[in-house]
């Protein structure tokens, strides 16, 4: 799980914000767990959906991810949707991706990765 105590901890003189896809995606986690598992998820995830700002999809993002979609066809690389959606956000908002994926976030150009 994410120590976001840490994270935030590291980065305390930057923005940090969460997009809408990515509290998407910790819902959808949450979603697929039963008994104590389920309940100690949902409270970490809505403790994160509660501290940080949530980025909607818009239509400056929207660009951003038809330039980086455009690149990586043709480059011939292929990146989960929601990771491009993801990256787009962080692009165009001139911010960094927290993140354990180093498969997908690499592949797009112009998005500065924050290992934790």
């Amino acid at each position: 799980m994410i120590d976001l105590d840490a994270l935030l901890a590291t980065h305390a003189t930057e923005d940090i914000v969460i997009s809408a896809v990515t509290a998407a995606e910790l819902f959808h986690g949450v979603e697929r767990l039963s008994g104590v598992s389920r309940v100690r998820a949902e409270a970490f995830v809505e403790s994160v959906v509660a501290l940080l700002p949530t980025m909607a999809f818009d239509l400056d993002i929207a660009r951003t991810h038809a330039v980086l979609a455009a690149d990586l066809r043709s480059r011939g690389v292929a990146v989960g949707a929601h990771d491009l959606i993801i990256a787009a956000t962080a692009v165009s908002l001139d911010y960094g991706v927290a993140t354990r994926d180093l498969r997908s976030y690499p592949k797009i150009t112009g998005v500065p990765i924050v290992r934790w």
